[in-house]
């Protein structure tokens, strides 16, 4: 049976290793190898004069986290107490938008949020003045919330929708009102979902690169453009770019560790 379970295991083995293993090590070798192809922590140091495009990459996933965890935790308890048909339907409506490419997606922004967009147009129509919020990083920061707030629900749905309803009716029957049931019970049992969000909407924040182009306007350059340009743009140093996202991989990785240890203290507060 073991061997059995190998054999049918080996595809999926073998996909890791093309397109996830060997990619990674090619990363790790060219980010610590030069032009000549000798080792070198060259490539390291340039990045300090990208400190600004860290800082804003970090500054702009952290803002969509926060605003998708404000409006996602409402939207998915919301949708927790409801029926199935309605419940079924938000998810419908929700998850519809995940169907159409991100490219298509963040154009479609585009047209919302240039100076003579659709909301410029409303906003005209009802005699109040335009927003020029194209172009800015608080543009990318909305396309960013749009694309990544099913990420947010969904995740926090699951984990509500499985909290034992006898557990709720034990805290109202002591006593306990609806805030107070929410605030004691449901939203300590749902953190496991909060940061399971919390993390699919920060790493691929910290990464992104068609939204920060399309509605950025190239003036807010973040992580996943530098990255782009020094294997795609006209500044080719495959050595640097490497560096740059080995960087990046490592601070991801122990932003998820230390959200994944705050996770472990929850678990544990909540057993004790």
């Amino acid at each position: 049976m073991k061997k059995r379970g190998g054999l049918l295991a080996a595809p999926y083995t073998v996909w890791m290793a093309l397109f996830t293993v060997i990619p990674m090590l090619l990363v790790v070798y060219f980010a610590f190898t030069g032009e000549d192809g000798r080792f070198t922590f060259g490539n390291f140091s340039q990045l300090l004069g990208y400190g600004a495009v860290f800082g804003r990459s970090f500054w702009l996933a952290a803002l969509a986290t926060v605003v998708c965890l404000a409006v996602g935790y409402p939207l998915a308890y919301a949708m927790s107490r409801e029926t199935g048909a309605v419940r079924n339907t938000a998810m419908l409506l929700l998850m519809l938008p995940m169907w159409i490419n991100i490219l298509l997606r963040t154009y479609a922004w585009m047209s919302i949020l240039e100076n003579k967009g659709l909301l410029n147009q409303l906003l005209s129509f009802l005699r109040l003045p335009p927003v020029r919020i194209i172009n800015t990083p608080a543009a990318v920061a909305l396309g960013m919330v749009y694309n990544y707030l099913p990420f947010m629900v969904l995740p926090i749905l699951t984990v509500i929708q499985k909290i034992d309803g006898s557990v709720i009716e034990a805290a109202q029957d002591l006593g306990g009102s609806q805030f107070t049931v929410f605030k004691r019970v449901i939203l300590p049992l749902s953190l496991p979902g909060v940061l399971s969000g919390v993390t699919m909407v920060f790493v691929p924040g910290v990464s992104t690169f068609i939204i920060s182009q399309l509605l950025g306007g190239g003036k807010s350059m973040m992580l996943g453009d530098l990255i782009e340009m020094q294997f795609l743009g006209s500044t080719y140093n495959p050595y640097l770019g490497s560096a740059i996202s080995l960087v990046m991989m490592v601070i991801v990785l122990i932003s998820m560790a230390v959200m994944n240890r705050f996770g472990e203290g929850e678990e544990e507060v909540m057993v004790l």
